[in-house]
């Protein structure tokens, strides 16, 4: 390990069990400013730390599987606006707390659909607008843990359904509305099988 430290100044070949670091450090030594790193395991990080730990704006680059996160950290996690670009092709762009998806947010899958709306721990909840671009589907409503819940409207090419939904299927009073002008009012009841 090499320690060229020298409190507030830029840091060249410094190396140990944290990677590689070029940038600012505090009294103690530890990262502090603006820096950048390599990790063991190849991943980057170029952006702001205080006192050891990601903080502010930064961006984080994934060596092995090409995901990139730019954003706003906090005590080393994920915290504030960001945009998480997914191997799969897939993207958030929105709010971050604790490392997760929390509070207002758009995700784009990889298949095209698009979800834009409030997340909590990760899964999409609250109010929320989900886009299916193959089937031509959007659910404008409410979500719970990820799933359908509460009352909304799915919009078809065709017909618009406006009702109650429970753990993603309609249930209790609902009604279509076609768009020759008929409506069909009802009571969805999931049976058991």
């Amino acid at each position: 390990m090499s320690d060229l430290f020298v409190s507030g100044s830029d840091v060249i070949d410094w190396t140990n069990d944290l990677g590689e670091y070029v940038g600012e450090r505090n009294e103690l030594g530890e990262r502090h400013g603006q820096g950048k790193a390599v990790l063991p395991n190849g991943d980057l990080y170029e952006g702001s730390y205080d006192n050891g730990k990601r903080h502010g704006k930064g961006m984080y680059s994934f060596r092995n599987n090409g995901a990139k996160y730019k954003g706003f950290y906090e005590q080393g996690k994920k915290s504030g606006e960001g945009v998480f670009d997914y191997p799969d092709g897939s993207k958030y762009e929105g709010r971050w707390e604790n490392d997760e998806r929390n509070g207002q947010g758009t995700y784009f899958y990889k298949n095209g659909d698009i979800y834009e709306g409030e997340w909590k721990d990760n899964k999409r909840h609250g109010s929320g607008v989900y886009t299916c671009t193959s089937t031509k589907l959007k659910y404008d409503g409410r979500w719970s843990e990820g799933s359908l819940s509460g009352p909304g409207k799915m919009i078809l090419p065709n017909h618009i359904f406006l009702g109650e939904f429970q753990d993603s299927l309609p249930e209790g009073i609902g009604r279509y509305v076609f768009d020759f002008g008929v409506e069909q009012h009802g009571q969805y009841i999931l049976l058991e099988k």
